[in-house]
């Protein structure tokens, strides 16, 4: 994304205000109290910040202490976990830059500040988590795969929402989840499945939060998900700075194009705006239990 792309324009208002269920504003221009109040005022009123590194998990808390309108939750990404065991630059994960390795023990700290944060009563969920195959190696993979399931032992002794980053991943994200047995709320971020796997999901009771890219020319297959996931189990969120919604891809994404994919949600799933948005307002506080 060039990083002087032009901010796309307000969009008209939603009636029915809602949030904005992952974004990372560490990641975006202007000041937090300048994102906040460009989103409530198109009625994108509460968003979840993300952390995805030690950093940006204890900015996230920081930040949701000082705005009532801001939920936290810290996690490790998991093209963070190779990263820190094997000191992998080129894993897809590039904000922190090169870094020597730091082996299992490594590892082992960051999850316990990771842990530390989670109890934090402004923290909300652990996340974003899970697994992304995209430029991962087989040693890459059972690091990601170490620090899942640690952040799934960490949600469910602290009673907060999973927030699952699955990355061309599908499957073993399934398997582990199985196997670990998932915390009473699970959300998929950017769900990035089929059809046949919101199924999945909806009959494990897994939320599923679709993000701008569902109204990309090739995203079908989100789209026919969308179609078949429970109204119950919807959520909407941006990813922002990433992912930005038709018609402005490749400009910049904040909370306040929210409406934007909303309406493009509305019309694949043939159902009043107003009543999508009634949804997922009451979905994302029931997910993240605020």
């Amino acid at each position: 994304m060039p990083a002087n792309a032009e901010a796309p324009p307000l969009p008209d208002p939603l009636r029915v205000p809602v949030a904005d269920s992952h974004t990372h504003l560490d990641m975006q221009s202007g000041t937090v109290e300048e994102a906040l109040a460009k989103a409530a005022s198109v009625g994108v009123t509460t968003v979840v910040q993300v952390g995805c590194d030690l950093k940006g998990s204890r900015w996230a808390a920081e930040t949701a202490l000082r705005h009532e309108a801001v939920h936290a939750t810290v996690a490790l990404h998991p093209n963070e976990a190779p990263r820190i065991v094997h000191g992998d630059p080129d894993d897809g994960w590039s904000r922190q830059g090169a870094r020597e390795p730091g082996g299992e023990s490594a590892l082992e700290e960051a999850l316990a500040e990771i842990d530390r944060l989670a109890a934090l009563p402004q923290v909300k969920g652990v996340g974003e988590t899970g697994l992304d195959y995209f430029r991962t190696g087989p040693e890459g993979k059972a690091a990601q795969e170490r620090s899942f399931r640690a952040h799934i032992e960490i949600a469910k002794r602290h009673g907060k929402t999973l927030v699952i980053h699955d990355r061309d991943a599908h499957t073993d994200v399934l398997r582990v989840l199985k196997e670990e047995g998932a915390p009473e709320r699970t959300v998929f971020h950017c769900y990035s499945g089929d059809a046949a796997m919101a199924e999945t999901c909806a009959r494990a009771g897994y939320y599923m939060s679709f993000a701008g890219n569902m109204t990309f020319k090739n995203a079908q297959p989100l789209r026919d998900a969308l179609a078949v996931a429970p109204l119950e189990l919807v959520l909407v969120e941006t990813d922002a700075p990433f992912l930005t919604p038709v018609p402005y891809r490749g400009r910049p994404n904040a909370p306040y194009l929210i409406p934007v994919t909303v309406r493009a949600m509305a019309a694949v799933r043939d159902m009043d705006e107003d009543a999508l948005a009634t949804a997922i307002s009451a979905n994302t506080q029931r997910a993240f239990g605020y």
